[in-house]
């Protein structure tokens, strides 16, 4: 490998490494604490409504980092399969990471962003919660094929 690219490939994997952290942190760590924050507060300042706005705003600033991951996959992935270096597991897991990130940025995101607006009732339906839970799978798939890719990289620098 190339000394260029070497160092192109290190920085797309600690990328990948970055926007995998800021991913799981967000999900395991930031959301229990705030949809939990009486239990951290030893009393309740802030409804479930006022807590899912909050955790919200986590995500739609995490959403910048899933694009310019999004991106670099594109890039780099893209020119690796011009270079005829194809695997199929870290392609099939780049178009999932892909697919993922935009459905969660573009599709979710907007709904779930809407239907807070329109008011807390409407945060207790069964529509909200829905989609809330197929946000939530898809993050995970997100995250999981992120996960992939990163390996699937680190195997072949290290090679």
């Amino acid at each position: 490998m190339k000394k260029n690219f070497r160092m192109v490939t290190f920085a797309y994997i600690v990328l990948l490494g970055a926007v995998l952290g800021a991913s799981v942190f967000a999900g395991a760590v930031v959301a229990p604490v705030i949809f939990h924050s009486g239990d951290v507060l030893s009393a309740s300042l802030l409804s479930h409504y006022q807590e899912g706005l909050l955790m919200t705003e986590n995500f739609k600033r995490l959403i910048y980092v899933v694009d310019v991951a999004i991106v670099a996959m594109a890039l780099y992935e893209g020119y690796k399969y011009k270079m005829f270096e194809r695997d199929s597991i870290t392609l099939l897991a780049v178009v999932m990471a892909i697919s993922s990130g935009l459905f969660f940025g573009y599709y979710y995101m907007p709904d779930i962003l809407n239907m807070q607006l329109a008011g807390e009732a409407m945060t207790n339906t069964d529509t909200f919660k829905s989609i809330h839970i197929a946000s939530e799978i898809d993050f995970k798939v997100f995250i999981v094929a992120i996960l992939v890719v990163m390996v699937r990289n680190m195997q072949k620098a290290c090679k």
